[in-house]
């Protein structure tokens, strides 16, 4: 642990506002080098205490031409005859929150104001942030630590889900890892259903850490709350993941719409796009099939005159289309009962882990798939009757700029959920490396945010739109360490904090997280064989 947090009293507040934030001029004894940018301070007020964010640190100078001729600092007495009154240590401090001394309301409360000059400022404590982020419970879901604090952060996990979230940061830096947190957090609170696109094949059985090693999944931590699915079973074989089903597509099963998102990665043309609602609105649901055969048995210019199309685009488009042919888990007409299975598991609270494998980087069958399934599944929970015992159901994308872009977001099924289903009980958590592709309106819609390091000026923007503070956190976020540090503001949390995420990966953190109060609760003399790795 930092000496940080053993030093009790770290100045004295001089200046600020509460639009811009405190000015604290550091007291001689405090050691500048240990305070670090997204550390929490105790404003300790007359009638309240003021929790705030340090956002700066500067070095102050009230004589500037020492500047120019800088004194002896090797002489012990002319160090100590400067420092901490010509030359100091200074913090901008943010306040986020207000606790009462003679508590009203067990809840902190919004700042509205600030404290008076010269009041003391400390390093927070235990306690203060414990009153803020409170204990784990039912809803209440631990996801790492403050900075240079040993004390534990929860997410309000019912908070999280009432509105889409996003978990951004390029690569590396361990958004997959966090990613992973949250999930397993939703699966042990049972908060929500989910359906998470796997694109990478690291959430299901098992993946790994940033230093590659195995780490569980959510499978192998919750055996009976969590199923997998694959689309590819040769895969799942040959690296021992154990699954619960085999996704097949059929061919009737893709609409025009489905069509519409891949139209940039199968190069289809606006007019190409237009011509698949022509063709589905004339072949209805076989549409596809329909249009393979009949170009084996007529011409591209009947088929236009048909259409009153033009040939060469029909020829065009046909060519684009026999990519979804390559897929090995498409088949003839209506596809195996995989999306009522998924539903039926959904509606009953539980995770569903789609892993895509030998299609991990295939991004053509990672929109394909993941825009049909979704388009069905967000229809059935649409017709569903408002029943306040359903659990809401959350759905997890990879690459979400690929499906919330400008161009493509009006016509994915994932822009209408981001826009406007919370009504229905569905909302995303988005997992992008470019937060600036996700179309302005989608952004301004999600609830909670969870940043690693961003280094892209437009990526850290766009993370920070909408935010009251983003001039102060704009700092903090390009100086979070380059692996499993994030800032977390929103819905989900009762104000901006920076953590260093729970550790995940060993036996100890396994047993984290074992079922409460339910038929999942493992004997402690089974934990060896639920947690052994399927390749020990």
């Amino acid at each position: 642990m930092s000496m940080l947090h053993n030093q009790s009293h770290l100045g004295l507040v001089v200046g600020g506002s509460l639009d811009r934030g405190l000015d604290i001029k550091l007291d001689k004894s405090s050691n500048l080098e240990e305070i670090k940018v997204g550390t929490y301070v105790t404003i300790h007020g007359t009638e309240r205490r003021f929790l705030g964010m340090i956002t700066d640190v500067r070095l102050e100078m009230i004589d500037q031409s020492l500047s120019q001729i800088p004194p002896d600092m090797s002489n012990p007495l002319i160090e100590s005859s400067l420092s901490g009154t010509t030359f100091f240590g200074s913090l901008d401090v943010r306040p986020m929150l207000t606790i009462e001394n003679q508590p009203v309301t067990n809840a902190p409360q919004p700042v509205k104001t600030v404290p008076s000059h010269f009041t003391k400022v400390t390093v927070a404590s235990d306690e203060d942030i414990n009153a803020v982020f409170g204990e784990e419970d039912k809803q209440h879901f631990h996801v790492g630590s403050p900075l240079d604090m040993e004390i534990r952060i929860h997410l309000d996990l019912e908070n999280l889900v009432m509105r889409s979230s996003g978990v951004f940061g390029k690569s590396g830096t361990g958004k997959t890892f966090l990613t992973r947190l949250i999930l397993l957090g939703i699966a042990q609170k049972q908060i929500a259903a989910n359906l998470v696109f796997d694109m990478d094949n690291e959430y299901g059985w098992q993946g790994s850490s940033e230093a590659g090693h195995p780490v569980k999944g959510l499978k192998q931590i919750y055996p009976n709350r969590v199923e997998v699915f694959t689309l590819d079973q040769n895969y799942s074989v040959k690296h021992r993941h154990q699954i619960d089903h085999v996704v097949e597509i059929g061919f009737d099963d893709i609409t025009a719409s489905d069509i519409a998102v891949l139209g940039e990665t199968f190069n289809i043309t606006e007019i190409g796009v237009e011509t698949t609602y022509l063709l589905q609105g004339r072949w209805g649901n076989s549409w596809l099939s329909t249009f393979f055969d009949k170009s084996e048995t007529t011409s591209f210019e009947e088929l236009a005159d048909e259409f009153n199309a033009h040939p060469g685009a029909l020829q065009a488009l046909w060519r684009r289309l026999q990519n979804v042919k390559r897929f090995k888990f498409m088949r003839d007409g209506q596809g195996n009962e995989s999306i009522q299975r998924v539903l039926n598991a959904l509606k009953i609270g539980k995770t569903v882990v789609l892993e895509f494998g030998q299609y991990s980087r295939d991004l053509a069958a990672y929109m394909l798939v993941a825009n049909l399934l979704t388009r069905r599944i967000h229809a059935n929970y649409a017709d569903m009757d408002d029943d306040s015992q359903q659990k809401p159901l959350i759905i997890t994308i990879e690459e979400a700029h690929k499906f919330l872009n400008t161009d493509v977001g009006s016509r994915s099924i994932f822009g209408t959920i981001a826009r406007e289903d919370r009504k229905n009980k569905v909302t995303l958590l988005v997992v992008d490396q470019r937060p600036s592709g996700i179309d302005d309106d989608v952004m301004s819609q999600l609830g909670t945010r969870f940043s690693c390091l961003l280094d892209d000026e437009r990526d850290i923007d766009a993370v920070l739109s909408g935010n009251a503070a983003r001039t102060e956190l704009r700092r903090v976020l390009s100086r979070l360490e380059s692996k499993q540090q994030a800032l977390i503001f929103g819905h989900g949390v009762p104000m901006p904090i920076v953590i260093q995420t729970r550790e995940y990966g060993s036996s100890d953190s396994y047993k984290a997280f074992p079922p409460v109060g339910t038929d999942d609760q493992a004997d402690p003399e089974e934990w060896e064989t639920l947690f052994k790795s399927p390749t020990e």
